[in-house]
């Protein structure tokens, strides 16, 4: 049960970041799932620490969702650097 979760939050967070990041007509439900998933396992590593909140990785609430999002958009602003040259 706790996959499905992780995989409709994951989609959910995929989703809000391609749509901050512009990228959303590039990008399909599997990918949005991709990014959600990567970009908070990203936040939990990176972000997390530096700001004292788990990533949705480690429990479900607000502050986790937004360090969730947060490492989804700098995936996606990562990816766009190198499929670009520029973050959008």
């Amino acid at each position: 049960m706790n996959f499905i979760v992780w995989l409709i939050v994951g989609g959910l967070v995929g989703w809000i970041a391609s749509m901050i990041m512009r990228t959303d007509a590039q990008q399909g439900v599997l990918l949005n799932v991709v990014v959600g998933i990567i970009g908070a396992a990203v936040a939990g590593w990176l972000i997390s620490p530096l700001v004292g909140i788990p990533s949705i990785n480690q429990q479900f609430s607000v502050g986790a969702f937004v360090v969730s999002l947060l490492g989804a958009v700098v995936l996606l602003g990562i990816v766009n650097l190198f499929r670009r040259g520029r973050v959008r």
